[in-house]
């Protein structure tokens, strides 16, 4: 026999017992990010490599651990599965010149790709829900995404999750509190573990970050940033808490988020769980207003943020939200002139707006109603020689009782559409 082929590592198939409720996340989802005016935005998958060594900062995980580049064989070009959505949505809006008309709010959802290691809620292909609004320089929409994700946690039946707000203020500021934390670890290099080690000239700020348990004491003593912001930045992230505020959103300043990526500036967020382990971490965010300048448009503020949605998922499962793909209406049918007759009708009840599942196959009536309650519908119609004959269907209710019901084929359509 020939070698059988597995999925790759981290790469994994979503199969038809789990798409119904996928369904229902991603449903929700783009429900409620239409109601706050965010417009579908589809990107490709693959982008230049550039643009995330630009983007996303050459000094993070992603750019030198966990990207899937490579050189492309027939021309030469440096491609990359992308890793994250915002840096592809920032060079579309360049690109298209989209703020052109006016400030824009876009979102987006697919496939992400990072060689991590894989364990429950992280995967090497993974999928996000990404939602950017560009030409905002204030805080209230920088409110307005963390109250919409709060919509949607209540819109999916998630509850049990924390809102971490931190600001991280702007680049000169970032640039004076950097030189402090450098200054602050290099009396503590005994107590840092290699990878801190590694980072601490390069990019300080994740120090923060840690979760090694040895070096949270010198981490908490550290200097904190929040104390040596200016006006703007204070008075930014002041009425970011009023808006928050009034919107009766709870959340906690965490001093120590900074997130994972260089292009934030001013505010940070998370939303987080205790119920998934160490992958608590199910949406974050924040504020980058220097980023559509540096990968070459025009000085644009902007804010947006990504939700991952296997982590989501897990959430839903764990709180037993449900959904169901199954078929209202199972054909049962005795083969030959029934059979045809069986596929008429259910074109004419698809007409009409409902799901039909015709019996394939052959096999007894005892084998079909068998797979009819099996498929989980609500009706099983009944086609055989007899009811050929007399112009009727037998409607079974398999759900509530077993009751029958004798019904003509005009009003097939009005009897079970009520």
């Amino acid at each position: 026999m020939a070698d059988k082929f597995q999925s790759i590592k981290g790469f994994y198939d979503i199969l038809p017992g789990q798409t119904a409720l996928w369904q229902r996340l991603e449903d929700t989802a783009r429900k409620v990010l239409s109601q706050y005016g965010y417009r579908n935005i589809r990107l490709p998958i693959v982008e230049p490599t550039g643009l995330f060594v630009r983007g996303v900062g050459e000094h993070t995980d992603i750019v030198e651990k966990e990207m899937y580049a490579w050189e492309d064989k027939l021309n030469g070009d440096k491609l990359t599965l992308r890793p994250e959505g915002t840096a592809g949505c920032v060079r579309a809006v360049i690109e298209h010149s989209l703020t052109y008309n006016g400030p824009q709010r876009l979102w987006y959802m697919g496939p992400m790709f990072r060689h991590e290691n894989v364990q429950k809620g992280r995967q090497r292909q993974f999928h996000q829900v990404g939602a950017e609004a560009f030409g905002y320089d204030g805080p209230d929409v920088d409110a307005e995404q963390m109250i919409m994700l709060a919509r949607l946690w209540r819109e999916l039946g998630i509850a049990d999750v924390e809102l971490q707000i931190n600001t991280i203020g702007d680049a000169d500021e970032r640039a004076a509190y950097r030189q402090q934390l450098i200054s602050y670890f290099e009396q503590h290099t005994d107590l840092l573990d290699e990878d801190a080690k590694r980072r601490l000239h390069t990019n300080p700020l994740r120090l923060l970050d840690s979760k090694n348990p040895r070096m949270q004491a010198v981490i908490e003593a550290a200097p904190k940033l929040f104390d040596t912001l200016g006006d703007e930045s204070r008075q930014h992230y002041d009425k970011l808490c009023a808006l928050l505020d009034d919107a009766g959103v709870a959340y906690r300043l965490n001093t120590r988020l900074v997130r994972g990526l260089d292009y934030y500036n001013r505010t940070v967020f998370e939303w987080v769980t205790t119920r998934l382990g160490a992958q608590g971490t199910i949406a974050g965010g924040g504020r980058y207003d220097t980023l559509v300048e540096t990968l070459g448009g025009k000085p644009t503020p902007a804010c947006g943020f990504g939700m991952g949605m296997e982590r989501v998922f897990l959430l839903m499962q764990e709180y037993e939200v449900t959904a169901s793909d199954a078929p209202q209406i199972y054909f049962v049918n005795a083969g030959d002139g029934t059979e045809r007759l069986a596929a008429k009708l259910a074109e004419t009840l698809r007409d009409n707006g409902l799901t039909v599942n015709v019996h394939a196959g052959g096999g007894s009536f005892k084998s079909q109603m068998k797979k009819a309650d099996g498929s989980g519908a609500r009706y099983a119609l009944i086609l055989g020689e007899n009811e050929l004959a007399a112009g009727h269907v037998v409607v079974k209710d398999l759900r509530e009782g077993g009751e029958q019901r004798v019904v003509t084929y005009s009003d097939l359509p009005d009897f079970l559409g009520r």
